[in-house]
């Protein structure tokens, strides 16, 4: 399901601000916009964000805006001390290389401490994902209740066509084995008249799809059920729409009738509608 939520809070050194985008999945995708000196709070929003969400592509981003009033940047004395050994080191291999500037060593990496609390910067991370995924999963679950909506109305056009096959079937059954009767008589005469009724008691056990509408009552029933008890139903759901599409297929490979047939059809074609409904709902 599709979603966005954002959220935004102040700190002593600036402005943290999380994003969360979803779209459409059949499983969960995660993908991660961090900068570098944030990227300590990946696995912690990784863990939340899986808790809450199991299907979809979620395209989390996390900035910080530098504020004026910010504890001062520092130089980490370790950092200083490995690039000083680093430097030695290189002048000795290459003894007519320049040495290195100040603005050279303001630009190598851990050697300028940002000077902010850690512990209370992953702490508002924490709380900005709360909020954030709160407002994510609501806009998640009020397009769901809309999906669920939908579907439910192809479960009842389903259930209209499978109660207008019903009363064909006999009908249908009966005018064909009068015309496979009428075609074997034909074509074997009158004394193979115990082969005609063993061919057509073949033909109708064949063509019986009583099963098969049953089935499909059981089926419709249960996406209702599904859909009614809530949840992570997608997965669920997209197994049952598989089950309904077999069933489908198979009426219409039985079919005693071109109004049989064309129940089927229908019924192939609101499936198939269920079916892509169903990629959208987690």
């Amino acid at each position: 399901m599709t979603g966005y939520a954002a959220a935004s809070a102040d700190s002593p050194r600036g402005a943290l601000t999380l994003e969360l985008r979803s779209v459409n999945s059949r499983f969960l995708d995660l993908q991660f916009r961090i900068p570098d000196e944030l990227r300590a709070l990946e696995p912690m929003l990784r863990e939340r964000i899986a808790a809450r969400v199991t299907r979809g592509k979620v395209d989390c981003r996390l900035s910080f805006a530098e504020g004026t009033g910010g504890i001062a940047p520092q130089l980490d004395a370790e950092a200083l001390a490995r690039l000083r050994t680093l430097a030695a080191a290189a002048a000795k291999a290459f003894p007519d290389a320049a040495p290195l500037r100040v603005a050279d060593v303001l630009r190598w990496p851990g050697v300028v401490a940002a000077g902010t609390d850690e512990e209370g910067l992953r702490g508002l991370a924490t709380e900005l994902s709360r909020r954030a995924l709160e407002d994510l999963v609501a806009a998640r679950t009020r397009e769901g209740a809309k999906l669920a909506a939908t579907i439910v109305e192809k479960v009842q056009a389903m259930r209209e066509r499978v109660q207008t096959v019903g009363p064909l079937v006999p009908e249908a059954l009966a005018a064909y084995q009068a015309k496979i009767t009428e075609r074997l008589t034909e074509a074997l005469g009158s004394a193979n008249e115990e082969r005609i009724r063993a061919e057509i008691t073949l033909f109708a056990t064949k063509a019986d799809v009583v099963e098969e509408l049953d089935r499909l009552r059981t089926h419709l029933d249960e996406v209702q059920r599904v859909l009614q008890t809530g949840g992570a139903v997608g997965k669920r759901l997209d197994f049952l729409a598989q089950e309904l599409n077999r069933e489908a297929n198979t009426l219409a490979s039985k079919a005693a009738s071109a109004a049989i047939s064309d129940c089927a059809l229908e019924l192939k074609l609101l499936v198939e509608q269920i079916r892509e409904q169903v990629q959208n709902l987690e």
